[in-house]
């Protein structure tokens, strides 16, 4: 409570500074939280908050359980995500940028959790927009663009979090304790670091135990290299911070082209044939991705949002991850499946992965004051080495847009394959289970 005090008093303190602003500043700053350090604007701490709640039904994966007791239908609710973030420009070349929150507050979450950094970085310009250095928690991570997403302005029902490849394993929700350097040349936007990955034995998502496959080494980790070129075909976005936009809603003409890597040496192990021996392999991911996002009548407000990304990666041998959003469930009974529990899928693994997304917006008066819808489909398709038939996702629904991403309300629709070993002792998709789910988004 104390640390929630001292953000009321800082966000106060704001606000009044709003109301001094004098009336020459124009109406987007007279939106934001910010408070001005010189008289010119340059020099600034700004404030923002976002939460996303969830209400959501849930068809389960087969044989999973709530605390002991077998459900197949789950209905839950839950706060997503809850973030605020604190950031500015102290000098021509200093820049601080902080995130605190939570993630999938739900009802089987540990009571009073509290809040905790996902950002804590520090900044230097060495070369106006060319080149700034930082260290520090940070989301200034490689391989796609939705690696670091903006999560204010996500077009689908959730992020692609398969690009978010080490998540919550040997980082903390997709933020790493790095050193990086970030900068655009021209119309190249560039992202590299060097991250110190965090340790497996305090990784509530994989037991350090070896196996037959591949699963990330519990011993100490060689350092992490990672980076992200795009390059902007239209207009140039911010790189003020490392998060990317999911959608525009009309207000830019983005069209980018991107490619990214990360690389670990031995960040990988498994146990030889002989089953005492150990291998151990490197991590090595790649990606490529392409970005349109563009108004299509400009009086009227249409406009258009795609996003498409092959990745190939390399986790070592048949390496897969199922990763359930928020997983209403606690586990599974002896009619479980290769998923696990409630809501989980294979999203992660060694072999290649395609997905894409499209959106639409409609006229921004298309529902008068009450805002205007933006409806979108995305589908992920991956051909993971472990499985005899293809990992397809997919999903699709619409966004109310209230005031733009600042209120929105989604009803989303999400596929999700099931995976079981057959008589022949091959993984193959079997079923396959639904989940409905209704977010509503404020943010400043």
């Amino acid at each position: 409570m104390k640390y929630f005090s001292i953000l009321l008093t800082g966000l106060s303190l704001i606000c009044g500074e709003m109301h001094a602003q004098s009336s020459k500043e124009d109406s987007k700053e007279k939106k934001e939280l910010k408070f001005n350090l010189n008289a010119d604007g340059s020099h600034y701490v700004k404030g923002t908050f976002l939460n996303q709640v969830w209400l959501r039904y849930t068809q389960a994966n087969p044989g999973s359980e709530v605390y002991g007791t077998p459900d197949e239908n789950l209905f839950d609710i839950g706060l997503r995500r809850t973030r605020i973030q604190l950031y500015g420009q102290l000098s021509d070349q200093v820049f601080f940028y902080t995130q605190f929150g939570q993630n999938n507050l739900s009802y089987r979450s540990p009571r009073k959790q509290g809040l905790f950094f996902l950002d804590a970085i520090g900044e230097y310009k060495v070369m106006q927009e060319k080149l700034s250095l930082g260290a520090g928690l940070t989301g200034w991570n490689g391989l796609s663009r939705y690696s670091s997403p903006s999560i204010g302005s996500i077009l689908s029902l959730d992020a692609p979090l398969y690009q978010q490849a080490t998540n919550d394993v040997n980082d903390q929700f997709v933020r790493k304790l790095s050193v990086y350097a970030k900068g655009q040349l021209g119309k190249l936007d560039y992202r590299v670091a060097v991250s110190k990955p965090m340790s497996i034995q305090n990784s509530a998502v994989q037991a350090p135990e070896i196996g037959e496959n591949a699963l990330f080494s519990s011993e100490p980790g060689y350092a992490q290299y990672h980076g992200y070129f795009k390059y902007m075909l239209m207009d140039k976005e911010s790189n003020t911070t490392p998060y990317q936009v999911g959608s525009y809603l009309g207000t830019k003409s983005v069209f980018n082209i991107g490619a990214g890597f990360m690389t670990q040496k031995e960040a990988m192990w498994h146990y030889a044939d002989n089953g005492v021996d150990t291998v151990r392999s490197n991590l090595t991911l790649l990606a490529v991705d392409v970005f349109y996002d563009k108004p299509i009548d400009a009086n009227k407000g249409t406009a258009v949002t795609a996003y498409a990304s092959f990745s190939h990666n390399d986790y070592g041998k048949n390496y897969v991850r199922n990763i359930g959003a928020m997983n209403p469930a606690t586990g599974t009974n002896e009619n479980g499946s290769f998923n696990g529990s409630g809501n989980a899928f294979p999203m992660i693994g060694t072999g290649n992965t395609f997905y894409a997304q499209l959106g639409y917006l409609f006229q921004k008066d298309l529902l008068g004051k009450a805002g205007t819808l933006q409806p979108y489909i995305s589908s992920q398709y991956s051909d993971f080495e472990l499985f005899s038939d293809p990992m397809v996702m997919y999903d699709g629904g619409m966004n109310w847009l209230i005031n733009g991403n600042r209120a929105k309300l989604s009803l989303g629709y999400q596929s999700r394959p099931i995976f079981t070993l057959n008589n022949s002792g091959e993984y193959i998709s079997s079923d396959r289970k639904g989940m409905a789910v209704m977010q509503f988004q404020v943010a400043i």
